[in-house]
């Protein structure tokens, strides 16, 4: 199976899972501010967590932007366990594809198949100083610092982190459990607050050689980083998908769907603009259904209330600031469009 191809039944079943499971259980999710397990267990059961896998190594095998499309129709029924299910992807993708055969031996079978699920902290990958520091010991790392971002705590088993060693970025397996050497801080967010998503606070924690998943010069990582940047846009996509059919026809069908074309052909520079746009529309989108609803949308235990406070969430998530530079003339211009956005982007 290539990139480009999109497993219809795999499709066929995200979409069934979104429309029957996932969406009509969102304002619960949000209210409560609780994921029930079960949609986690489901996801497991269809193979969803092994989508991005080979085949060969027992997933679905779906490259882009056919898991791009999986993302966005799972994002369109519950935003919330699909941004706690994603991060799971990140690991799963550097055990498959990286070097080291021991760890993809031993941890990509129970991840490919749910028994075991990831989260991420991507603290080494912030630009500037270091906020999370790899100090080489003599068996493996000692992490020292805090991620400011970790989503899923308590529905996550293990971590993959990032962290710095002098120059280089380094990639480790952290069990996601609170000790003497790793705390953590609940964040109280807007949107999206049953993700639990914390601030971890490392303290001299040992992560033995043997959980080290990589390193390499963050500069080269840095020079990769914006070909990973389509899967977040993914949910921006799916959250204006469900504003429009909760809308109706409208003269936004049309920029939704050349927003996706954007986001599948944009390179390099490109995808920043083409994220930025995406989130733009997630906006626009929201807004326009709040609107649309009238005054009981602002009523809490509404879907445009929710999807308005998420499509904020968005404008903000997985951002970067080649993002941000194209996103705010798109905001604050007198056009949502590419003629806002600032030469050096374009």
């Amino acid at each position: 199976m290539t990139g480009h191809e999109i497993p219809g039944d795999v499709l066929t079943v995200a979409d069934t899972i979104a429309e029957q499971v996932l969406f009509p259980a969102a304002q619960a999710v949000d209210e409560s501010g609780t994921i029930p397990p079960g949609h986690f267990d489901l996801l497991a059961d269809q193979g969803f967590y092994g989508l991005a896998a080979p085949e060969a190594l027992g997933g679905l095998g779906c490259g882009f932007p056919a898991a791009c499309a999986v993302v966005e129709t799972l994002a369109a029924g519950c935003l919330c366990t699909t941004f706690v299910w994603l991060q799971h992807h990140g690991l799963v993708l550097q055990l498959a594809y990286g070097k080291s055969h021991r760890l993809r031996d031993e941890w990509l079978p129970q991840l490919v198949s749910g028994r075991r699920r990831a989260g991420v902290a991507l603290a080494g990958t912030l630009p500037g100083p270091p906020v999370l520091v790899a100090e080489p010991a003599a068996d493996g790392y000692v992490l020292t610092g805090n991620a400011p971002w970790v989503t899923g705590w308590g529905m996550v088993d293990v971590l993959a982190v990032a962290a710095r060693d002098g120059d280089n970025l380094v990639w480790v397996l952290v069990d996601a459990k609170e000790s003497d050497t790793l705390k953590i801080d609940p964040l109280r967010i807007v949107a999206v607050s049953a993700s639990n998503t914390v601030v971890a606070e490392f303290t001299g924690h040992p992560v033995p050689a043997d959980r080290v998943i990589s390193s390499q010069p963050y500069a080269e990582w840095a020079r990769g980083d914006a070909g990973g940047l389509r899967m977040n846009g993914s949910l921006s996509l799916g959250l204006t998908r469900r504003c429009l059919s909760l809308l109706g026809p409208s003269p936004l069908d049309a920029e939704f769907a050349a927003a996706r074309d954007r986001l599948d052909t944009a390179e390099g520079d490109g995808l920043f603009v083409a994220r930025a746009q995406a989130s733009a529309l997630a906006q626009r989108a929201a807004t326009a259904l709040v609107a649309g609803t009238g005054s009981q949308a602002v009523l809490l235990g509404r879907d445009a209330q929710r999807l308005a406070r998420e499509a904020m969430f968005l404008l903000v998530f997985g951002s970067r600031p080649g993002i941000k530079q194209a996103l705010l003339p798109m905001l604050t211009g007198a056009r949502g469009d590419s003629s806002a956005i600032p030469r050096s982007l374009t």
